[in-house]
Order: C-alpha cells, then structure tokens, then sequence
C-alpha cells in the first residue's frame, strides 16, 4: 500500500494460521493515527528466534530520487519520512526494511535510506530510550561481488550507515548472476559472528529458496523468510509454487 508520505507497508504471513492485521488509513499518515494495529500477538520469523509485528514499513521510498519522490529530494520530504517513521513507532509499528541500494547515491540528489533510518532512530532514542524498533535491511548481488566475504563486506558497510552493531533481519536481495552458494555462506557467515539475528531472502524462486534453505540448514541455521511480491491483486506466488514452500519449510513470506 503505498502511502502519501513516501512510505509503503508490507505484511508478514505465517505459515501456521492467519493474518489478523487491523488498519485503518487515513489521508494524513504523517499528523494523524493513521494506522492502528494489534501488536499482543507478534510473528515469529521462520524458524528463528526473531519476533516482528505483522505490519511493516518499507523505506525504499526515503531518499530515493531514481523512482520515487517525482525524482527529487528535499527536506519537505525529508521531514514527511521522518514524521511517517515517527507515527508508526506511535501506532506500534516496529518493523521497518530498508536495503542498501535504496536512496543510491549513484543518484543525483538522493539520501541513502539505510543512513536516514539509522538517523531516526537514533533521534527517537534520545526522547524514547529503549524502545525497539527492529530493522531488516538487504544485500544487492551485483555482478561484480564475489564470495561470502562480499556479503560481510557489505553488511559492515549498512551497519555503518545504519549506526548499528547489528541488524535483527538480512536478506539477500535478489538471486545473483552467479556466486549463489556464497552469498548463502555468507548469510551464515554472518549469524555466526553476531551481526545479524535472522537472515533470508528474496524475490527467490521455488527452486532458490529450496536450495538456500538446505545449505543454511547443513550448519544448523534457520532461513527465516522469503520477501516477494504478493497482494490481493497479484498471486503470483500461490501459483509458482513460492507460497507452497514457504508452508512447507516453515520460512515466513514477507509480502510487499
């Protein structure tokens, strides 16, 4: 659901019983309680120890001058961002997913979303010490990253911007051109070192999720979930067989 302050939301499903998510949204996310959503009954995450609540905010948004924003990015939509992250918290949305090619500055004029991210929640701390705010960001398989040691590479690199020790979910953003098996080395790579609580994938096939589930699961690690593309109106992964799996293994679908 895209949203009118350079947001959008996405939804966790379990694979053991339904959603129940209660939201109402209004035309002013950003001055309002826009969203009011039970958060008693948080989802875990796969087999994994990490608890979400079963609404999102994804961040691809903030920053961003390549697709989104009308391709410019100023400090109206700056502080739009900030007051959407600000009222979610508010509403008890806790959950927040952002990438580190989201806001590329490869960009003219964009703001790296992860960095911004890392900002408000660094802002909010001083007025809400110890609140949590559980952040999911990704790895970009670009041609040129080889090995399990690029995926550490570049989650060092988000944690930087992000100003975290660590981060509760990383998820391999889409399937590379090649190196799959090491990036998968390197999303447990990274749980052993204690950089990230849970890890997983996405935009990943039937066939792709099967094979990063096994590989993790040869060293004792749970692939947490698969984040795909999958609304009312577009059901692609009931019939592709990525639904399927996600039930069958136990990894929880992230629809955005």
């Amino acid at each position: 659901m895209a949203m009118n302050v350079s947001s959008a939301c996405f939804l966790v499903f379990s694979c053991k019983k339904p959603n129940r998510i209660r939201a109402v949204a209004s035309e002013d996310f950003a001055t309002t309680a826009a969203l009011k959503i039970d958060t008693e009954d948080k989802l875990k995450l796969g087999g994994s120890e990490l608890k979400v609540t079963k609404l999102g905010i994804g961040a691809w948004s903030w920053g961003d001058t390549s697709y989104w924003n009308n391709f410019q990015w100023d400090d109206q939509k700056l502080k739009a961002a900030k007051a959407a992250f600000n009222k979610s918290l508010d509403c008890g949305i806790t959950f927040f997913d952002t990438a580190e090619v989201y806001g590329s500055p490869l960009a003219l004029g964009a703001e790296n979303s992860e960095t911004l991210l890392g900002r408000f929640i660094k802002e909010r701390e001083n007025d809400n010490p110890g609140e949590e705010v559980v952040v999911a960001t990704k790895f970009a398989a670009l041609p040129w990253r080889f090995g399990r040691q690029s995926v550490i590479s570049a989650l060092k690199d988000s944690l930087n911007r992000l100003g975290l020790s660590s981060v509760d979910l990383y998820q391999l953003h889409w399937p590379g051109i090649w190196g799959n098996e090491g990036y998968i080395d390197g999303l447990g790579d990274a749980v052993e070192q204690g950089l990230v609580k849970a890890v997983g994938v996405s935009n990943y096939s039937e066939k792709r999720l099967r094979d990063a589930y096994e590989r993790l699961k040869k060293r004792g690690i749970p692939l947490a979930s698969n984040q795909v593309n999958y609304s009312l109106i577009y059901r692609l992964p009931e019939q592709n067989g990525v639904k399927a799996a996600c039930d069958e293994l136990g990894v929880t679908l992230i629809a955005y």
